[in-house]
């Protein structure tokens, strides 16, 4: 018998701006009501299938946010406040331009090109902008609360369509949405985000899941230890100006802390596994990661093959060097199926897919009867690209899987132990993701060098207002909470040419009002180098809602 292995990686950076608290972005919400709820919802139709699902800190400290807006009606999302508003004639000149600017980014062909009112929207916002745009002051406020409900409506998953009455009636009305309408789909919305937490607990308790975490904030812990870490798999990568990022292995040490801390306040129990941010492992950070108490960690294929050469297996588990870090196992993931369903089969009908898939896993099981198929990918970017948001991809393919008599689904913790006796010794670990085997995504590139320069010398701040003594311990408590934000691997993953201009420049004024509001916390001057955008520019305007990350 073979065992296939899921990690579904759920992960959004924190898009709250540092110091209003309001959402600077409304992505969480979007994946919360869309993505975190049909891949619960798939689970929950198919007990037998089984899977390790992976949820950030910083991810859950923002839907428990969402469920607060939503029991409080203190609206931190504009998009919720305008959802909300009773007099839409009445919306500020800025609400109205952050909702035209937003309520289209989504994968057009599967989620606004199906909806006939939607679509009536958007071209005539696209014939107004085309005549020099100076009708939009025309537009009223019934465009504005119907503009809301459809992007709200386009975002929603399967299995809020599929399981209430709400949002089926309201996309079937298509348009007027009244107050009234407003308020019950943003109902039927607050209990679906106050859910999800709940959801996966419940799976877990039930022993279908595996919980496991990641640290912190998302950092890119490798470079956090030490910048020429990037020179392992990337001899040539150029590194920023700073030596090195200052006392990185304590910080590393405290995003770890966060993440056992999260995970066992909301979910009742120390977690075993640590899917690493990015995929993203070194030596330092392993004996890190095994000081802190995980039993297994994860990353690609790159990496393996980078470390052990190109014969080197993922279909078993690996061990470090005697001496490193023994008792951690570590499983790297088979590129091509992961793949696969994160780039490829979007594009096919979801039982030829999801056959597809089977047939794929069935070949590897042929050549290595007692395989661990590694199949780890994001659990909520791939999707929106799907019709019906994979609903019907996941439906044959969970079936299939139950149903199949030489593969069993299972969790990364209990494939640790039942292939304990096929574990193999990596001769040693050459730091790197799972994007190319290489941390070229996040440093090396002259934009992300200056974005980790300027993180340097903030933290350099931090450490003297520290050891000063300046700081009142609440103070102190808010300079590191913010720092934890400013280390996520998020901000040099956007900085370069090959991502979207717009996209780009939010997270460029995101990082850099981060940056600001630390100095802020330390009462310091902020640098003025922090009013300049740090990158020099972006690639072509997005098509979708988020940009689809190479995971």
């Amino acid at each position: 018998m073979a065992d296939l292995a899921f990690l579904w990686h759920m992960h959004q950076p924190d898009y709250r701006h540092p110091e209003t608290g309001e959402f600077v972005l409304p992505w969480v919400l979007l994946h919360a009501i869309k993505d975190y709820a049909d891949m619960a919802g798939h689970l929950e139709r198919h007990p037998q299938v089984r899977c390790t699902v992976n949820f950030v800190p910083v991810l859950l400290d923002q839907l428990e946010d969402y469920a607060d807006q939503f029991a409080t009606g203190q609206w931190r999302d504009p998009l919720l406040y305008i959802a909300a508003h009773e007099d839409p004639d009445r919306l500020s000149d800025s609400d109205r331009r952050w909702l035209l600017n937003m309520a289209f980014r989504c994968h057009a062909p599967t989620m606004l090109e199906p909806f006939a009112p939607y679509r009536r929207l958007r071209d005539l916002e696209v014939f107004i902008r085309r005549h020099g745009g100076a009708g939009l002051e025309y537009l009223s406020g019934h465009y504005f609360a119907d503009l809301a409900t459809w992007f709200l409506l386009a975002w929603t998953g399967e299995t809020l369509r599929r399981e209430g009455t709400t949002i089926p009636a309201l996309i079937a009305r298509g348009d007027r949405f009244t107050l009234a309408d407003r308020e019950c789909l943003l109902a039927a919305l607050a209990g679906a985000v106050r859910r999800l937490i709940p959801r996966y607990r419940a799976l877990e308790e039930r022993g279908q899941i595996e919980l496991s975490c990641t640290p912190g904030t998302h950092p890119l812990a490798p470079l956090l230890i030490d910048f020429g870490s990037a020179r392992e798999a990337w001899p040539d990568c150029p590194l920023p100006g700073a030596p090195e990022y200052p006392d990185g292995r304590a910080r590393v040490a405290v995003h770890l802390e966060q993440a056992r801390h999260s995970h066992q306040e909301r979910f009742g129990r120390v977690p075993t596994g640590l899917w690493p941010a990015e995929g993203a492992l070194s030596t330092p950070f392993l004996e890190q990661v095994s000081a802190a108490g995980f039993t297994w960690t994860a990353s690609s294929l790159g990496v393996l093959r980078n470390s052990a050469g190109e014969k080197a297996s993922p279909y078993r588990p690996w061990r470090v060097p005697a001496g490193t870090a023994d008792n951690l196992t570590l499983f790297f993931r088979d590129e091509r199926l992961s793949d696969l369903i994160g780039f490829e089969y979007a594009r096919w009908h979801g039982r030829d897919a999801a056959r597809h898939f089977v047939d794929q896993a069935e070949a590897i099981v042929r050549a290595e009867p007692d395989a661990l198929i590694p199949v780890f990918l994001d659990g909520e970017n791939a999707w929106e690209y799907y019709p019906y948001n994979a609903w019907y991809f996941f439906e044959e393919l969970y079936t299939l899987l139950t149903e199949h008599p030489e593969i069993r689904t299972t969790t990364l913790a209990e494939a640790a132990v039942d292939h304990r006796e096929r574990t193999q010794p990596l001769p040693g670990l050459t730091a790197g993701s799972w994007v190319y085997g290489t941390f070229s995504t996040w440093i090396g590139n002259p934009d992300k060098n200056r974005a980790w320069d300027l993180l340097c010398e903030a933290k350099l701040c931090v450490d003297r207002a520290l050891d000063g003594g300046l700081l009142s311990a609440a103070e102190q408590e808010a300079v590191l909470k913010r720092l934890l934000v400013c280390e996520s691997s998020d901000w040099f993953w956007w900085f370069g040419d090959y991502n979207p201009a717009q996209s780009v420049a939010s997270f460029d004024t995101l990082f850099r009002d981060n940056l600001k509001a630390l100095y802020r916390l330390l009462k310091l001057p902020t640098p003025a180098d922090l009013d300049q955008p740090i990158s020099r520019g972006g690639g072509p305007a997005e098509s979708g809602g988020t940009m689809r990350r190479a995971t």
